[in-house]
């Protein structure tokens, strides 16, 4: 099975195969009658032109056995060559080639204007589930996979994919690492993660890394290697189990809030910059901001990355700090036109499920 990008290149391969053997067939032709022939190349080109055309307008000069012969097998091989290009655009326009074509150039125009955007390495059953999270939260993201079948169902579903491997900086470069915001490695194997956490690193220093893991020292590795976070399915899964067994309850309620499965509340933070000059120095109790949206500010990491659990209204509001709010989707809306969000789109609506 083809990707898009993999069909647009078999098509045009052939068609650019058939025209060359034509061109071939022109260029042996004229070649044969003035050789044998002593016909001038004008002559020579007319008469391999009408030839491989079969219009039958006649030979322009008396032919000799030999050209005839020659001439039989050019217009066999000039039919055969024909046939092929024809057969190959009956088959494109049966098949949908061409409209995948058009479709392929939507996605390159699509990733040319990504920006701010984040890069999905990796579908598979990690990766698929941060990509569901993404499309339902309404975050741009561009997918890289090799699985050509992958690829192709991953754009059945709407998604913006590169087919290619993500430890390369070619294919990076393709998904505009250095426009995007996060990047999220969820390849299958550690070293592949690894690989593509550096070279994202690299090619773009501020962008945040989010990395799978399988095993404990691989976490360390890939956090040495410039991971921003790393994340094991395995560890990870292990404690929610546990927490789901001893307190039922209050996954529930987190699994709700974090997923926006209620419907009612979710989570969402803000960053105080400069561009909140006026709540800057002032404690919570002075800025008013549960009383102005109703949202609840539940904890706040300092730009030192201290972070205060449960802030009482004595607390100050530094430059630099991340509000870690819940709150009702509107009364997140007002907390929004209030503080800048970390992402702009973030807490305007709530995810669609």
């Amino acid at each position: 099975m083809y990707s898009i990008e993999q069909k647009y290149r078999r098509l045009r391969g052939q068609l650019q195969l058939g025209l060359l053997m034509l061109v071939a067939l022109f260029l042996l032709g004229t070649s044969w009658f003035i050789v044998v022939e002593q016909w001038s190349w004008v002559d020579a080109a007319y008469m391999t032109m009408i030839t491989l055309a079969t219009v039958g307008f006649g030979e322009i000069h008396p032919l000799g056995d030999r050209s005839r012969i020659f001439t039989i097998i050019l217009i066999f091989l000039g039919l055969i060559a024909v046939g092929y290009i024809v057969n190959r655009f009956i088959e494109a326009m049966i098949s949908g080639y061409f409209q995948e074509i058009k479709k392929l150039k939507q996605y390159q125009q699509q990733i040319s204007r990504l920006n701010n955007h984040y890069i999905v390495c990796g579908l598979g059953r990690t990766g698929q589930q941060v990509a569901r999270e993404f499309l339902a939260e309404n975050i741009p993201f561009v997918v890289i996979d090799q699985d050509p079948d992958i690829i192709e169902a991953a754009q059945d579903q709407g998604y913006i994919c590169i087919q290619g491997d993500a430890t390369l900086d070619q294919h990076l470069h393709e998904a505009k690492i250095d426009r995007a915001t996060c990047l999220v490695a969820a390849l299958s194997s550690d070293a592949e993660n690894l690989y593509t956490v550096l070279s994202a690193k690299t090619l773009n220093p501020k962008i945040r890394a989010i990395a799978r893991a399988s095993t404990e020292e691989a976490v360390e590795k890939l956090r040495r290697a410039g991971a921003d976070a790393v994340v094991s399915p395995y560890i990870t899964g292990g404690r929610r189990l546990a927490a789901a067994a001893l307190r039922p309850q209050v996954m529930d309620f987190v699994d709700g809030i974090l997923t926006g499965a209620e419907r009612s509340y979710y989570l969402e933070e803000i960053r105080v910059d400069s561009n909140c000059g006026g709540y800057i120095g002032k404690s919570l109790s002075e800025a008013r901001l549960r009383v102005q949206s109703g949202a609840l500010v539940l904890a706040i990491r300092r730009q030192d990355g201290s972070l205060i659990p449960g802030p009482t209204g004595d607390t100050l509001l530094l430059s630099g700090d991340f509000l870690i709010c819940m709150g009702t989707a509107e009364q997140l809306r007002k907390l929004n036109s209030i503080l800048i969000p970390v992402q702009t789109d973030g807490p305007l609506r709530p995810p669609q499920r």
